[in-house]
């Protein structure tokens, strides 16, 4: 499955005028971690890519000016034998990355 996913920039109202919409990179991060993670629980992997240009996608899925495209997200059902490497090779323990109040 692809998912494109887009940050509507402004607002336009029946009549025309245009209104902003505040913290709108913020809103699509926090809800695109949020579809991540359901998709995880639901037991699909994921994959986000961010192509450069990402114009392209409005065009293409007949999304209106006032959107910007943010990411693509690939989800899907792993192989059942699918191992994840390490990125970077060794993983460091939690307690050396975090401190705890």
């Amino acid at each position: 499955m692809l998912i494109a996913i887009f940050a509507q920039k402004y607002g336009v109202s029946p009549d025309g005028k245009r209104f902003s919409h505040y913290y709108v990179p913020e809103s699509v991060g926090i809800a695109t971690g949020f579809l991540i993670s359901a998709l995880h629980c639901a037991g699909l992997a994921t994959l986000t890519h961010t192509p450069s240009p990402m114009g392209f996608l409005n065009e293409v899925c007949g999304r209106p000016p006032s959107e910007k495209p943010i990411i693509l997200l690939v989800a899907g059902y792993p192989k059942a034998d699918c191992q994840v490497p390490a990125f970077g090779g060794v993983k460091k323990p939690l307690a050396e990355i975090s401190s705890w109040l």
